[in-house]
């Protein structure tokens, strides 16, 4: 079959409608499930209230640095208007706010999902795990239906209208900028709030995690919604939008380019399908185990897709089976991240376990074990990474110039094909977390309670492999979008007469300072991410002490705490905080420009990518391990809850927060906006560097 490339954008916007429709039986059919607890119901309405407040405040101050960079963008990119660009700036700052603006919506609709979600997943626990499974997983899964089906429809929407693969960096950096802060900013929040209630709850007074006496209780459960869902949904959001602007970026400069692009769109519906038909078929079978439910699901979803594109390369004219294969070797090294992510971070498997038993000696051990077992398990997605960026790289090359990096950014499609699938997981984890809590304060009794354990233990498990998942898309994403950023300097390097950039010579002074700024890049914004939580824990740490001295009977529990209290706290804090990290990214890569042209800039993102994809793969994983491992002890291994052993892993647990919910997976979001502010600054960095 010979397909024109309208028939595909046509596929796209008919794919993206039947997901929305889908995302909406689904939305109906949550709603109707029972909420009956007058308790479950009022505190569910609190954490509501609670997130929405949050992300009102949140949105406001983004929206003035969106309209701000909207106004840069249109006098400067591509072309600064009094050069006489005005009509192409026009359309890069439209695709800008089309993709901050539903990158905010991603998040605004899955807020409002999980806070739907969360209470009647507990009181379904009461009836067993099938029912409060659906409830949890089906909530998720109207994002992952929405955020993929957005962006499908969005990519198509701008690449028709303005008929300009370069167009779409503006729609990546649009997604990409909300994403950073919102991530950073949901961050900062969700682990104010955990830490300060573990802290002061579990270590002080030896109290239960959603215990209603602890002021910041409500504030933790507000942090898991704006953080994991909000935060996590704009993350992927922008992740896959990065990757399909890179690979059509790259398709358009390709002597085939028509065939590219109908190849790159082809795959995202596809994939899209994939997940659908992945979502419709997760259950919890007659084990009864929800990590196997979810990671069944996801491996049906691979497999459809390998199907489906093979059927559609085998009968489209002008598909290439090279092409085929670097996206599934994309896909299938993204599962082997999960599984090895699923490894170290399972509660069910050997290295937990052994963090758990190292707790019983005390908290340095604790730290010690998980910080060892985490740069361990950055190893295998590193090399899986390495690996797949190699077999694309040579599977393409062999088609002409270009195609090669173009196969590379074929492998992040395909490693993101899923991810409706991978959001519907991600999201699926602060439901049923808040599912927990809410059982608890709403007394529903220690079987309800287990049930909605073994439910938040899944999630956590699945969390730690999304955001896997998610870092090591982001890791061949950059590796495109650097090819995305050669082939914009060498179009300005052409234009201007300037020789063509064929490569990035790591002896070269000037590429080597840029690598060495790069690398430092991660580790700042890490910093200064979890330094936020720090000051941001303490001051509410402060206010649960004097809430627990003054008021009266609270101890006992014959007084209500001020809840709303700590959830100003953490709102004001990570208001505060979210926007230097974000900012210093950007300053950075535009300094390094500056000096040393587009050979530095090369360096820079080559360090960035390298060094931010192993401190982030570290982070995440040694806290998805912490945190497992708190959970094994309180189950009632190595003494349980209220043993010393118990205390140790929380203090682990403590510092592994930030490390997985801040700081982690926003770096993955960091190595993104940077690349595509060098690619859109390319001209300016050509014209005005000093060296």
């Amino acid at each position: 079959m010979n397909l024109s490339a309208g028939f595909f954008y046509f596929l796209s916007f008919i794919t993206a409608a039947v997901a929305f429709l889908f995302a909406l039986y689904l939305y109906l059919w949550v709603k109707k499930q029972k909420m009956e607890n007058r308790r479950i119901a009022d505190v569910s309405e609190l954490i509501r209230e609670g997130a929405a407040a949050f992300m009102r405040r949140e949105y406001r101050i983004l929206a003035v640095f969106a309209g701000i960079a909207a106004v840069l963008i249109f006098l400067l990119l591509p072309t600064p208007v009094w050069e006489g660009g005005i009509a192409d700036n026009i359309s890069m700052t439209v695709a800008y706010i089309a993709g901050t603006v539903l990158s905010a919506i991603a998040g605004k609709i899955g807020i409002m999902v999980a806070t739907l979600s969360n209470g009647r997943a507990a009181e379904s626990a009461e009836g067993g795990l099938k029912k409060a499974f659906l409830i949890g997983f089906r909530g998720g899964a109207v994002m992952g239906l929405l955020v993929v089906g957005c962006s499908l429809a969005g990519v198509a929407l701008v690449l028709m209208l303005f008929g300009d693969t370069s167009i779409l960096l503006g729609f990546s950096f649009g997604a990409s900028s909300l994403a950073l802060f919102a991530k950073a900013g949901g961050g900062i929040f969700t682990k104010t709030a955990d830490v300060a209630a573990d802290l002061t709850g579990k270590v002080e007074l030896g109290i239960a995690e959603d215990d209603p006496r602890n002021p910041a209780v409500i504030a933790d459960n507000v942090g898991d919604n704006v953080g994991d869902v909000a935060g996590m949904g704009a993350d992927l959001f922008d992740s896959n939008v990065a990757a399909s602007a890179s690979a059509l970026v790259i398709a358009g400069s390709l002597s085939g380019s028509a065939d590219a692009i109908k190849m790159v769109f082809c795959y995202l519906v596809l994939g899209l399908i994939a997940s659908m038909i992945g979502i419709a078929n997760a259950r919890v079978g007659k084990d009864g185990s929800p990590t196997r439910a979810l990671n069944s699901s996801t491996y049906t979803t691979t497999a459809v897709f390998l199907v489906l594109t093979a059927i559609a390369t085998a009968l489209t004219e002008g598909f290439s089976w090279r092409v085929w294969g670097a996206s599934s070797v994309g896909l299938l090294v993204g599962v082997i991240i999960g599984i090895t992510t699923d490894y170290f971070t399972d509660d069910t498997k050997p290295i937990v376990q052994r963090v758990a038993k190292a707790s019983s000696t005390g908290p340095a051990f604790t730290i010690l074990s998980g910080v060892s077992y985490g740069f361990i398990s950055a190893l295998p997605a590193m090399a899986g990474i390495a690996v797949s960026a190699l077999a694309a790289y040579k599977l393409c090359a062999p088609m002409g110039e270009g195609y090669a990096i173009f196969g590379i950014s074929m492998a992040a499609v395909g490693m993101l094909s899923i991810v409706g699938m991978i959001i519907s997981n991600d999201a699926y984890g602060p439901i049923v977390d808040n599912a927990r809590g809410l059982a608890e304060m709403g007394g529903l009794g220690e079987e309800t309670i287990r049930v909605a354990d073994e439910l938040d233990s899944a999630g956590n498990t699945v969390k730690a492999v999304t955001k896997g998942f998610s870092i090591g898309a982001a890791g061949l994403t950059v590796i495109s979008l650097l090819g995305a950023f050669m082939s914009e300097a060498n179009v300005v390097l052409m234009e201007k007469g300037m020789e063509l950039i064929t490569g990035f010579d790591i002896m070269e002074p000037t590429v080597f300072f840029g690598i060495l700024v790069g690398a430092s890049l991660p580790a700042l914004f890490s910093a200064m991410l979890i330094l936020g939580v720090d000051r941001n824990a303490e001051r509410m740490v402060k206010e649960i002490h004097r809430q627990f001295d003054t008021i009266p009977g609270l101890k006992e529990g014959n007084a209500v705490p001020d809840y709303s209290l700590c959830i100003d706290i953490a709102t004001t804090g990570a208001l505060k905080e979210l926007i230097p990290a974000g900012l210093a990214a950007i300053i950075m890569t535009c300094v390094v420009g500056f000096i040393g042209g587009p050979e530095a800039i090369g360096g820079f993102l080559l360090g960035n990518i390298v060094s931010g994809l192993l401190i982030a793969l570290f982070m995440s994983n040694s806290g998805g391990l912490w945190d497992n491992s708190k959970k094994y002890v309180e189950a009632g291994n190595e003494g349980g809850k209220g043993s010393n052993a118990h205390k140790a892993a929380v203090i682990g647990d403590t510092v592994g927060d930030p490390f997985k919910d801040t700081a982690g997976p926003s770096i993955n979001t960091q190595i993104t906006v940077v690349s595509l502010v060098a690619s859109l600054l390319v001209s300016f960095f050509v014209s005005f560097s000093i060296f």
